[in-house]
């Protein structure tokens, strides 16, 4: 095709195209809905994915997580999430068995936590709050800081020792501007002395760190809870290289601790960094293909809507395609202006949807960061392209067939129609 009729091509589609402002306009409007789910989706999910390398990264990513898990089901199963939120309890992890962990070759540090609730108060000030039962080892393997006083010792831990360390929310809610740090608070009916008041850190993962109460496990299992069981084992490794490795040594150290033969029996269940990465990299995938797929329904609809215009457009101008054929127009010359129509109606709807995806991405980005999430505003150029491509695809193919039927018409046929 040469550039004169390519020009010819475009001119006499726009014109059409100005005739009909309404249907046209529709027209744009069904592709831009579809090129708009398309950029926001693949936009949104970059971001939803640097925002959780964010996250893990904030709790450090040199760890190994062991935590319990219903016997004979998966550790991602549904099975095994009902049991754990249908009540069930796994009380055969201990803190003799992080002690156990803590003697493997490749294990720097360690903690086993476990969590509760309760309502904590001094003097007229009350907060229910979450309680965060851990070993001294914390401070040392997590992110958190301290900002005033000192985190507690193992000796503390050991000695069940009445103590605590305040998020810095939980800190305000409960004495203001005056200092926390030596006063004693009531945790339940027991008296606790504050050693110490964390930095602010913000929410992680839907976990407020700054909204809880940092207490030796030990402590808060014998004189809270009443219990001799931890939820989880965090452990710290020195070489992130041999964390498949190390975390088969803590399961044969578990298994012969627990006394299980049978692997589908594991009460327990070992995540590394690397394995959560591609879990959570996994389901990021997965949300974003089933989003394209209803995007890409949303540009199908379009571009039926876009065929079925076409030959109503067709229909409409048989007298016109008559009329340029008996004055010399071949018959691509009809074909490259219905298909041009085609392709510019796409075009400018790829154009306004991309430009409504990425404002609907900057929006997004701006309500999470008001809500307090860490979310950086990020455009997918990739989607971008896929966009410009697919408006112009989906004009070509949905556009070609009203196009050929208007280019094969008997001009004589087409002078005589009504």
């Amino acid at each position: 095709m040469n550039k004169e009729l390519l020009i010819n091509s475009v001119k006499i589609a726009q014109n059409a195209l100005n005739k009909n402002k309404g249907r046209t306009l529709l027209t744009i409007l069904g592709i831009a809905i579809g090129i708009t789910a398309v950029i926001s989706v693949l936009s949104i999910g970059q971001a939803i994915k640097q925002f959780i390398v964010g996250e893990v990264q904030a709790f450090g990513t040199d760890y190994i997580q062991v935590e319990v898990k219903t016997p004979q089901t998966s550790h991602t199963s549904s099975e095994n999430s009902f049991s754990m939120v249908g009540g069930s309890v796994i009380t055969t992890l201990k803190l003799t068995d992080a002690e156990a962990i803590a003697k493997l070759p490749n294990v720097k540090n360690y903690y086993a936590a476990v969590m509760g609730q309760e309502i904590l108060s001094y003097e007229n000030e009350f907060k229910k709050a979450n309680l965060f039962g851990c070993g001294a080892g914390f401070i040392d393997i997590d992110t958190s800081e301290v900002e005033f006083g000192r985190f507690f010792t193992n000796e503390e831990d050991r000695t069940l020792s009445k103590v605590v360390v305040l998020g810095s929310k939980l800190k305000n809610n409960l004495f203001g501007d005056s200092p926390a740090v030596g006063e004693s608070i009531k945790i339940g009916s027991e008296k606790f002395q504050v050693i110490g008041i964390l930095k602010e850190k913000g929410a992680s993962f839907a976990l407020d760190m700054d909204g809880m109460a940092f207490i030796p496990v030990q402590t808060i299992q014998k004189r809270l809870l009443g219990i001799d069981y931890v939820s989880f084992i965090l452990a710290q490794v020195y070489d992130t290289s041999l964390s498949s490795s190390t975390a088969e040594d803590i399961t044969l150290t578990l298994r012969e601790r627990h006394k299980i033969t049978d692997p589908d029996k594991d009460d327990f269940a070992i995540t590394t960094m690397e394995q959560a990465m591609d879990m959570l990299g996994t389901i990021i995938y997965g949300i974003q293909i089933l989003l394209l797929a209803l995007g890409s329904i949303s540009l199908i609809v379009g571009g039926v809507g876009i065929m079925n215009i076409m030959y109503v457009s067709v229909t409409e101008r048989t007298p016109e395609i008559g009329l340029r054929k008996s004055l010399g127009a071949k018959n691509k010359n009809i074909l490259w202006q219905f298909l041009a129509e085609s392709v510019i109606v796409t075009s400018i709807g790829g154009l306004v949807g991309i430009v409504l995806g990425v404002l609907l991405s900057y929006l997004v980005s701006v309500i999470a960061q008001l809500l307090g999430y860490n979310w950086d505003f990020s455009v997918s150029w990739k989607g971008i392209l896929a966009a410009v491509f697919m408006s112009v695809f989906v004009g070509l193919v949905f556009g070609l067939y009203p196009a050929q039927q208007a280019a094969h018409k008997n001009p004589i046929d087409a002078l005589g129609h009504e």
